[in-house]
């Protein structure tokens, strides 16, 4: 079964579509069959996998909005085992046109439940607020991660985000869990960075990521070339950051290197 995750923070310019984009390829590098999907009307996320919207056939729109099937929208991309779903300026009034819809919230939820265990992990860019396509993209997720910047305003937002994932929990989706929370754009010679990283670490704890991602140019340069930074620069130090991200992700869900150690414990006992 497809684990479902969502990226979300309402507040722009956090990293959370190149952590959207970054942490799907990464995932796929290694091996796991990866859907992203753009819920962001902005279309960043689709653009800096190498799509143009404008020259797909469909997008998260139509199928949240005029019944396409899920499977007719997705399309590969570039990096091997990575397939999107990409975004389109259209979605922008999807809200509008969903507000009379019988069981809104449940829109993402219901094309996602058809395609996602054809994948190991579908990752979802949600766009920066709180409004009714985020609550579907929560309402269809198993999990949220969230990225926080390294910034003076890190905390601003976030416990506004943190009382909406808990009342989606309540009311629509009791299995919703937070898959963590990462520090992003991080500037380790910055003495207000480090005391970012310290306030977020005490507050939030194991929720906290271990890997943190540093401010890097190839990060900010691959979207231009359609690319994740896996593809532009494999050696940079924002490419090294996200693989390690992945694979801390595949460890908090028992996914492959400590999937593998635990069978050889068994054998052990046995």
């Amino acid at each position: 079964m497809g684990k479902v995750i969502a990226i979300a923070n309402q507040k722009g310019g956090v990293g959370k579509t190149t952590t959207a984009i970054n942490l799907a390829a990464s995932l796929a590098i290694l091996e796991k069959k990866v859907l992203l999907i753009d819920l962001d009307p902005q279309a960043n996320a689709s653009s800096g996998v190498g799509i143009d919207v404008e020259e797909t056939e469909y997008s998260t729109y139509d199928c949240m909005v005029n019944d396409i099937e899920p499977k007719d929208v997705i399309v590969e991309t570039e990096t091997p085992n990575l397939h999107i779903m990409p975004s389109h300026i259209d979605l922008v009034g999807a809200e509008v046109e969903l507000i009379n819809t019988w069981q809104r919230e449940f829109v993402v939820k219901n094309f996602v439940d058809v395609i996602k265990n054809d994948f190991d992990y579908v990752v979802i860019d949600c766009l920066p607020s709180l409004g009714l396509v985020t609550v579907n993209a929560l309402t269809a997720a198993d999990s949220v991660l969230i990225p926080v910047q390294c910034e003076f305003f890190a905390l601003e937002g976030l416990g506004k985000l943190l009382n909406t994932i808990k009342l989606v929990k309540k009311q629509l989706n009791k299995d919703l869990e937070i898959e963590g929370i990462l520090l992003s754009m991080y500037d380790k010679r910055l003495r207000l960075a480090n005391e970012v990283v310290a306030e977020v670490k005490e507050h939030f704890k194991e929720q906290v990521f271990d890997t943190i991602i540093h401010r890097n140019a190839r990060l900010g340069e691959a979207p231009n070339f359609g690319k994740p930074v896996a593809l532009y620069d494999a050696t940079s130090k924002g490419a090294v950051n996200f693989f390690n991200l992945s694979k801390e992700v595949l460890v908090r869900n028992n996914d492959g290197i400590q999937k593998s150690k635990k069978k050889k414990k068994t054998g052990t006992h046995n």
